[in-house]
Formats: structure tokens, C-alpha cells, sequence
């Protein structure tokens, strides 16, 4: 009965230190993280309140929209545009499989940017009725925080309310960046260019990213002329050089003129179009200049470091490993923080601080096997270790099995574009450290083959397993000659 008694003063104390709360969460953002971490914090039990700026397809400062920069202005209308730009070649492609299509291919360009907004639109709806039944209170508006546990909200009308919270989450993502060079206004980054007028007759890239590769893959699948400009030998940094030179290849056979090591120094208007100059001295017009430069944490406009917050010196916020700042009561998820920065691992990230402040039970992120695809045309997926991140950290030798092969649809359409495969493999334990795949569906197959490094596979398990014929698929466990294997004894130990 003591006991009881106790426990039941515990909680009472509990209940009024806590009753001056307006809420157990607040998160600032709508997006990806923030969306997951308010509903399934709400689904504890937990009072959410969350506030977004007002919807727009182009971001701004005062302008967002519920679903954030994936579902808005980011990985979702860039994918349907990914399938727009794909029937081109699937119709060339189609003639030799007996479909008689006339010389002339039209494409309305205006007509799939409506269709690629109604969804937008129509998913936008959706996340504000995710919130709306799972309990969470959305405030349209600008968010900051005036106090370890106090936002201030600021609405269209320019109304300012201000909430008490336990807990403060951020989750307020990314923004693109534009290059500090002469004329950058007259640039566009993604947010324009998913809702373009008119298709570029020509466009300029700059850039050797996810972006910058997706962006000319499909203004170049839609007819139009792509010069891409990068810093690098090969675009896409950070991905196994291998399979980068294999992208590069792909977008050259596609029409895609490539200007490795070559930066944009000045954009002039001209009658004509954009005047674009090169640090190589090159001159070019073009309809579009896209900037894919990288985007930087969406950060400034929180107040953050007036209340103790730790900004890194891109903006992101730093955070310990179950998410939390410096300051106890505030947290942050996703693309803010700039840890990796994908849609799915903020959920994740999202998942962990929900199980961890309101489900009792502490979670870090895992960001290990985290798979990921580049929808250039065909595609690159990954998931694990490259061949050189698997040099770079190995106790032993490394394996290397690839295959090259020209995909079974391609035999007949005639088209010359190969596919290639690679497995990572630890010589002495044969655990695969890593896969990569480029070429058609790779981004599904990459799936499945993350669930099985997920699980610690090995290449015998692999080779053991019974493919799906005829498939691209089966490659990844019929792969048995070595291409190389790389000696990396004498190096200092480290653990994989």
C-alpha cells in the first residue's frame, strides 16, 4: 500500500508538472520526419502539435506545403517526370517489337506538368488527413522557437501564437543552393524546374549529384538539348567509381554532352537566352540553367542559437545519436541535421524519437545497408559498401564480382546500353560488404538484395540461392568468377 501510495504521488507530481504544457510535442516542419514522428508519437499517447508553411509546388522561405520537399517538391514529382521521360525511349524501342508508330512522336509537355501537380496536390490531402486521424494539431504557419519550451507560430495573416511544449522537435529539411557566380539569379534550381512553363529546348546542368543526373535524364528523355557541367572526373561522388563511370557512359549513349571538370563562371541574358560561360572559356546559350549545387539545412529562421541550440557550419543542427541537441527539450530529424540525408531515413529517424520519448523505448537510427537509387535513365541503385569504401576499411582482401551484360529486352529493341552488376565481398568471412546495380529496375531489385545484406548474407548464401528466370535479378546469384581481388593486408586494422 506504501508502495502504491508512492507511486501514485509520482505520478501526480508528474501530472501537474506536465499540466502547463499545451502539448507534449511540437514540431516545427511537415515533411517526411516531422509528419512521422508527430503521428507515431500521437499513437503513444502523446499531445502533437505541428505547423508547415502554406502549400506552393516552388519552396521559399514562407512557402511549403504539408509532405515537405519528397512529396512536394522533390522525389515524387521527379520520379513521375522519370516515367515521362522513359516512354520516349520505351516507344523507339517498341518499333522492333512489332508496333507500328508513326515516324513523328509528339510529347505535351503541359499536359503531364498538370498531372504531375493534381498529384501533389492530391497527396498533399492525404498527409493533412494522416495527421488530422492520428490526433496531431497542424498550425499553418512559420515556425521558430522563442524558449526551450516555447514556439511561436506565425500565421498568414501575420497573427503570432505561442505554445508550450515538453518536447521541441525540427524537422524542417533542406534547401537548394545557388553558386555564388555573376548572373546567378538568372538560374533555376529543382523547386523551378519541376513546374516549368515550357520544356528547355536547351538546358545547362551544373552539377554531378542525384539531382543534376536525374534532371538531365529527363530533359534530355523529353527531347531536349542537356550539356551537364561538374567539378569531378566522373558525376555522382561518393558512389563506386565503377558504376559512376558506367552512369557517365549511359548518359553520353543518350545524347547527354558531359563537361567533367568544368565549372560555370558567368550566366548573361541575351536575346537568344542565357548566355553561359565556362571556366574553361567555353560560350553557350541555353534556354535553362538548372543549378544542382547541393542543398543546405533549412535552418536560419528558427532562432535557434538564441536559445542554445548548436548550428554546424552549414546550419545543420548537431545532435547526439538518439537525435536530441544540446538543449534536452528540443530535438531534430532529417535533412536539417544533415547526417544522410534521404526521405526514408528520416522516417526512420522519425520512428526512433518517437519510440524513444514517448514509447519507452530508446532507439538510434541504424544507418548501416541504407539502399539507395539515382533515377538517371536507366537507373543506379546501392546498398552497402563501394569498392572503395571496402579497400578503405578492410582487415583482409576484398572480392570483387561483377557482371556485364546486355539486358534480354535490349536483344530485340537494339538498343546498346549494358547492365552491370558488382558484389563487395570480404575474402575471409565472405560476407558481402556491398552490391551496386545500373541498369533497368534497379532500384527494385536493390530493395530485396538490402534485406539480405541487412541480415549479414554471404556470398555462398547468395550463390546458393535459386534465381527467377528469364531475369535481369538472377545475376546477383550466379555471379561465381572473381574479377579481381584486391589485397589490403598491412594496412592499419579497422573495424568493418
Amino acid at each position: 500500500m506504501a508502495r502504491k501510495m508512492l507511486v501514485d504521488e509520482e505520478m501526480n507530481q508528474t501530472n501537474q508538472e506536465e499540466a502547463h504544457y499545451d502539448f507534449d510535442l511540437f514540431v516545427i516542419g511537415a515533411g517526411s520526419g516531422g509528419v512521422r514522428a508527430a503521428r507515431f508519437s500521437a499513437n503513444y499517447g502523446a499531445k502533437v502539435g505541428i505547423c508547415e508553411l502554406p502549400f506552393h509546388p516552388i519552396s521559399s522561405e514562407v512557402i511549403g506545403g504539408v509532405g515537405g520537399t519528397c512529396v512536394i517538391r522533390g522525389c515524387v514529382p521527379k520520379k513521375i517526370l522519370v516515367y515521362g521521360a522513359a516512354f520516349g525511349s520505351e516507344l523507339e524501342d517498341a518499333r522492333n517489337y512489332g508496333w507500328e508508330l508513326n515516324e513523328k512522336l509528339d510529347f505535351n509537355w503541359k499536359k503531364l506538368l498538370h498531372k504531375k501537380t493534381d498529384e501533389i496536390i492530391r497527396l498533399n490531402g492525404i498527409y493533412k488527413r494522416l495527421l488530422s486521424n492520428a490526433g496531431v494539431k497542424l498550425f499553418e504557419g512559420e515556425g521558430k522557437i522563442v524558449g526551450p519550451n516555447e514556439v511561436e507560430v506565425t500565421q498568414l495573416d501575420g497573427t503570432k501564437l505561442s505554445y508550450s511544449a515538453k518536447h521541441i522537435l525540427i524537422a524542417t529539411g533542406s534547401r537548394a543552393h545557388r553558386p555564388p557566380i555573376p548572373g546567378q539569379e538568372l538560374g533555376i534550381t529543382s523547386d523551378e524546374a519541376l513546374s516549368l512553363e515550357d520544356l528547355p529546348k536547351h538546358a545547362v546542368v551544373l552539377g554531378g549529384g542525384y539531382i543534376a543526373v536525374e534532371f538531365a535524364s529527363i530533359w534530355r528523355g523529353l527531347g531536349a538539348n542537356v550539356d551537364l557541367f561538374f567539378r569531378k572526373e566522373l558525376p555522382l561522388r561518393g558512389f563506386d567509381d565503377e558504376m559512376r563511370a558506367v552512369v557517365a557512359r549511359n548518359l553520353e549513349r543518350r545524347g547527354i554532352n558531359l563537361h567533367p571538370q568544368t565549372n560555370l563562371t558567368e550566366l548573361i541574358k541575351t536575346d537568344n537566352g542565357i548566355k553561359v560561360t565556362t571556366d574553361h572559356g567555353e560560350e553557350l546559350i541555353a534556354d535553362v540553367v538548372l543549378f544542382a549545387t547541393g542543398r543546405l539545412p533549412n535552418s536560419k529562421r528558427l532562432n535557434l542559437e538564441a536559445v542554445g541550440v548548436e548550428l554546424d557550419n552549414t546550419g545543420a543542427v548537431k545532435v547526439d545519436e538518439y537525435s536530441r541537441t544540446r538543449i534536452p527539450s528540443v530535438w531534430a530529424v532529417g535533412d536539417v541535421t544533415n547526417r544522410m540525408n534521404l526521405t526514408p531515413v528520416a522516417l526512420m529517424e522519425g520512428t526512433c524519437f518517437a519510440k524513444t520519448v514517448f514509447g519507452k523505448e530508446p532507439s538510434k537510427p541504424d544507418y548501416s545497408h541504407v539502399p539507395c537509387a539515382v533515377f538517371s535513365i536507366p537507373p543506379l541503385s546501392v546498398v552497402g559498401l563501394s569498392e572503395e569504401q571496402a579497400i578503405e576499411q578492410a582487415n583482409g582482401d576484398v572480392l570483387v564480382f561483377t557482371s556485364t551484360f546486355n539486358p534480354m529486352k535490349n536483344t530485340v529493341s537494339g538498343r546498346q546500353e549494358k547492365t552491370v552488376m558488382k558484389l563487395v565481398v570480404d575474402a575471409e568471412t565472405d560476407k558481402v560488404l556491398g552490391a551496386s546495380m545500373c541498369g533497368p529496375d534497379a532500384p527494385e531489385i536493390m530493395q530485396g538484395i538490402a534485406v539480405a545484406l541487412k541480415c549479414g548474407a554471404t556470398k555462398a548464401q547468395f550463390d546458393s540461392t535459386v534465381g527467377i528466370h528469364p531475369s535481369a535479378a538472377e545475376e546477383f546469384v550466379t555471379m561465381r568468377s572473381v574479377s579481381r581481388r584486391i589485397t589490403c593486408r598491412g594496412k592499419p586494422k579497422t573495424n568493418l
